[in-house]
């Protein structure tokens, strides 16, 4: 049995016939009848009976009838709890994001109305959707070439960042306003593990400039990559705008390759019906102008 079953059946039972019913629930008879079936084929005892013209509730139906408004009764203060959760400015928002999107956003998301939970989540970028079945809000990135999101989560876009390569600031290619391939190519590498959105960047480096670049540290954390350039111990790419400074490192451009990363907010698209998460989506996009400067 359901809801609109459950219903047929009441009314059947207060106006005394299907056509009174049909026309108090804007259906047809032939509706009213068929939701009579569906039910009864769940009962072991008859509900209805005919007398005469008249299609009548047996005891049992009578019964069935009573209980019906209960359920009515109680279906409609779930409703209510559930339309004051939807609508509850300052409910709680669980927001994963991956190292530096963490670092430049949840800062700011601690002064908002609603109370967020923050988690740090670096995975490679075809399992950031999976997270939307954890976290009200996901931070993910993928590269300009890299395939879309798919259609199971809704996205907001929040930053199309430029990813720069990384020197020290001694290093005579800090000298230059903008690198190619063929400049950075022969020079020792610091990178994310395999998986990660900028591998297929340090490859199409190597691939512009027709050499395989030595790949001597695999570090995901920008802020040990930036200590380890600092160091000396090779070049990096960088993101431009979420990464932190660091005063012995310098950033330049990098030509005749991709270098761009998308940074979204995924989401599961009944996660969006919350007031709740509706201002934290608001706050990040947002923050975006604060973070390009």
């Amino acid at each position: 049995m359901d809801e609109r079953q459950l219903r047929v059946l009441r009314e059947v039972g207060e106006l005394g016939s299907v056509t009174a019913a049909a026309e108090a629930l804007l259906v047809t008879p032939s509706a009213i009848s068929q939701q009579l079936r569906l039910l009864q084929r769940s009962m072991p005892v008859p509900l209805t009976e005919r007398d005469g013209r008249r299609v009548v509730l047996t005891p049992a139906g009578r019964a069935l009838a009573g209980a019906a408004a209960d359920v009515e009764s109680a279906l409609a203060r779930a409703r209510h709890v559930v339309d004051d959760f939807v609508e509850q400015p300052d409910g709680e928002v669980s927001v994963a994001a991956f190292h530096s999107a963490a670092a430049t956003f949840f800062p700011r998301l601690l002064s908002i109305a609603p109370k967020v939970s923050l988690h740090d989540e670096d995975v490679p970028q075809d399992e950031f959707p999976a997270l939307t079945r954890e976290y009200d809000v996901v931070l993910a990135h993928r590269l300009d070439h890299a395939a879309r999101w798919p259609r199971t989560v809704a996205v907001t876009p929040l930053l199309h960042e430029p990813l720069d390569v990384a020197v020290p600031v001694d290093h005579p290619l800090a000298a230059k306003r903008s690198l190619t391939p063929r400049d950075v190519a022969h020079e020792p590498w610091i990178t994310v593990h395999d998986g990660f959105p900028l591998m297929a960047t340090i490859e199409a480096i190597g691939a512009a400039a027709n050499h395989r670049l030595e790949l001597v540290h695999r570090v995901n954390e920008f802020t040990v990559v930036a200590e380890l350039v600092a160091a000396g111990a090779g070049l990096a790419l960088m993101p431009r705008w979420t990464a932190q400074r660091h005063p012995a490192v310098a950033l330049r451009p990098l030509r005749d390759v991709h270098t761009r990363r998308h940074i979204d907010a995924l989401y599961r698209p009944e996660r969006a019906a919350r007031q709740a998460v509706r201002t934290v989506l608001d706050e990040l996009r947002h923050a975006t102008a604060a973070v390009r400067n």
